[in-house]
């Protein structure tokens, strides 16, 4: 059987409250030695892509090896992070949580399909410190100054993924791979182009391909100056000694281990902070009109205080937050989108049922749920009952926000429109 991981979306003190709700549903798992929110399936009696805590985004499905590069780069709370390839965005969300509301995620992506599904993807898990550029990031220029931290885990062969994908290897081999490699080592160059000084990069891939994993970095040291920041081994991996002669501190997660494949190398970029990246700042998004919240009118407590710093636009009916580092950092004319807070029709607003960082802390005329069944119950399609009134009402369970439930008089129901 193939091993099922997920992670856990929400802040420790919350953790239990997501495993009840997991219990209830009859699944049952354990945890992972090297992060605290990972966890392991041990019974699935459903997919766990439909339980209630996926559909509300308290858990993201990610294999464990999937996991190690955002542990790698290791950014503070605060952070501004780019994300080169972002979709479908495992990597994306955990970054966003690790950096925190008051952080930001710059994540790329230049196919359109994949780019709606980051998008869709960061809203179910409330990440509105994120902005999501439609944009091959070998082509990515930055207004100001370089950026602290890059993650890049490019196109690669996927040869880790043999267990999920068979033909990996037969479709990536040979003169097939070379194209790859090719991408790899020109969105090295261009993350390191983007590096501040002291800056910290972490190159990762689902493929035991050496010579998309360690000779990519032998070729950044020795191409564009860069150095290894050696790694410290992740707790319930086995690991195998790098190949070519790469320095130490590398990790290459071996076949036998449990989880993908996985390749991460974290790499540093020295010299003086002198990088200039251009000094024009981002333009609105076209069609994006600015909007004073002062002037919207909503039915139900909004706590808009606890929005990251940016800029809010009306753009086709919806309400974006354009967080204050996109706008200083993102160049014009390039496609990019903030995160949805809600819909706006004329002057009233509507919260996006997944923008938890919207829900007040306390409200009396908020639904409190204690009992995780009728959580259950209200995803299946019930309603529930409260005090009749206007406007979406905020869903808690057990004092974890949940989102933003409509009302239908004295009924509350779930939707995810």
């Amino acid at each position: 059987m193939v091993r099922r991981n997920f992670r856990i979306t929400v802040s420790r003190d919350h953790v239990q409250i997501v495993e009840a709700l997991l219990l209830a549903e009859g699944f049952r798992f354990e945890s992972e030695p090297f992060a605290w929110f990972a966890r392991v399936l041990t019974q699935e009696p459903k997919p766990l892509g439909t339980s209630a805590a996926a559909r509300l985004g308290l858990i993201y499905i990610q294999d464990r090896s999937s996991m190690l590069p955002t542990l790698a780069l290791e950014p503070p709370p605060g952070a501004c992070v780019l994300d080169m390839c972002a979709a479908p965005g495992s990597k994306t969300g955990l970054l966003a949580r690790m950096v925190g509301s008051q952080g930001t995620v710059l994540a790329c992506e230049p196919s359109g399909g994949r780019i709606n599904s980051l998008r869709a993807n960061l809203r179910r898990a409330g990440a509105v410190n994120t902005a999501s550029l439609h944009i091959s990031s070998e082509k990515l220029a930055l207004a100001g100054p370089g950026m602290s931290h890059i993650l890049l885990d490019p196109p690669c062969s996927g040869w880790g993924t043999e267990d999920k994908n068979p033909q990996a290897r037969a479709l990536w081999s040979g003169e097939k791979v070379k194209p790859l490699i090719r991408l790899q080592r020109a969105l090295l160059e261009r993350a390191t182009q983007l590096l501040r000084p002291g800056g910290r990069l972490v190159y990762s891939t689902c493929t035991t391909n050496e010579d998309e994993n360690e000779a990519q970095v032998l070729f950044a040291l020795e191409h564009f100056g860069l150095r290894v920041s050696p790694l410290a081994a992740p707790a319930g991996f086995v690991l195998d000694a790098p190949r070519l002669d790469c320095p130490q501190g590398v990790l290459r997660v071996a076949e036998d281990s449990e989880g993908e494949g996985f390749f991460v190398a974290a790499l540093e970029r020295p010299g003086s902070d002198d990088l200039d990246c251009g000094t024009e700042p981002a333009a609105l998004p076209d069609g994006a009109r600015r909007v004073r919240v002062e002037r919207l009118h909503c039915d139900a407590p909004v706590a808009w205080g606890q929005l990251p710093c940016g800029e809010l636009v009306e753009y086709a009916g919806l309400l974006v937050l354009l967080p204050d580092p996109a706008l200083q950092r993102i160049r014009s004319g390039t496609r990019w989108q903030g995160a949805t807070v809600g819909r706006l029709k004329k002057q009233v607003f509507r919260p996006d049922p997944f923008c938890r960082l919207l829900l007040p802390e306390s409200v009396a005329d908020g639904l409190h749920v204690s009992d995780p069944a009728d959580i259950l119950a209200l995803l299946s399609g019930q309603s529930l009952t409260v005090s009749r009134g206007k406007g979406p009402v905020p869903l808690y369970l057990n004092g974890l926000g949940l989102g933003w439930a409509a009302r239908k008089g004295s009924r509350v129901l779930w939707t995810e429109l």
